[in-house]
């Protein structure tokens, strides 16, 4: 092999084509023609950035800017600095002028043919005011004219917090909505042969009794089978198995299990 096939960081040349990616990237492309504001959710790990990454990647550099926000635990002040710096702007002193800067700073972009594309990760950690102020940084010619793309993505507790009360108006201008559910028994048997194959190995080490094991340990969520895979190739390597049988995918399961907190 010629790197670990289960790294998370897999380019995107590499990418897997499961019913979920298939389903969001198709939400995504209608989101990058209209505008607006998407919901991606679905549990830790199961494919939500990388199908990000593949979508900011099949951007043209000349017409889309991206923002990335990966920390959401933040003050209102320093969201809006985040966002300023994203942007490319430097933050004033008060937020009120932050707000004004990040306004015609996306609306200059716009302008221009060239549109800003705020991904935002982790949303559920997001503070009510920051969500409500969101909503009026996007408020441009009276509700008009949509200026930009802006991608919530987080937990499925998210869709909870925006079906409060408060977050109506918010909601509304949500154009385009989908959860991950994680592979299917058949995609995670996919999946893996697809990952042995980018490493340069055709014929996978694994044992065809293994893989019902992996589907329903890790519940189809491609970043546990990553780790657990990861795991097991360990295992085989100092144990001088050159196949993975279901004895040592267990003991890869039971490595993994003492060390999640």
């Amino acid at each position: 092999m010629d790197f670990n096939p289960f790294n998370n960081e897999i380019k995107t040349k590499h990418n897997f084509t499961s019913n979920d990616f298939i389903q969001a990237s198709a939400r995504l492309d209608i989101l990058r023609q209209h505008k607006g504001i998407g919901i991606l959710t679905g549990e830790p790990g199961s494919g939500k950035s990388f199908t990000l990454r593949c979508f900011a990647h099949s951007l043209s550099k000349s017409l889309y800017k991206i923002v990335y926000i990966p920390i959401t635990t933040l003050t209102v002040k320093e969201f809006y600095m985040a966002l300023c710096d994203g942007l490319g702007i430097t933050p004033a002193y008060k937020k009120v002028t932050m707000f004004k800067q990040i306004q015609e700073t996306i609306y200059s972009y716009s302008s221009k043919n060239i549109t800003p594309v705020i991904i935002i990760d982790e949303v559920q950690f997001l503070s009510n005011s920051i969500l409500d102020d969101f909503r009026l940084i996007l408020n441009f010619d009276m509700d008009s004219k949509n200026h930009c793309i802006v991608i919530f993505s987080g937990q499925p507790k998210l869709i909870l917090q925006l079906e409060r009360q408060p977050h109506e108006a918010l909601r509304q201008r949500i154009a385009i909505n989908y959860t991950f559910s994680g592979l299917t028994r058949t995609e995670t048997k996919d999946y893996i042969l697809s990952r042995f194959k980018a490493s340069g190995k055709q014929d996978p080490p694994v044992e065809e009794s293994t893989y019902e094991f992996i589907y329903t340990t890790t519940g189809g969520i491609p970043r546990k089978i990553n780790k657990l895979m990861t795991m097991a190739l360990l295992l085989g390597f100092k144990e001088k198995q050159p196949i993975l049988t279901s004895d040592i995918l267990l003991k890869a399961n039971d490595e993994e299990t003492l060390k999640t907190p």
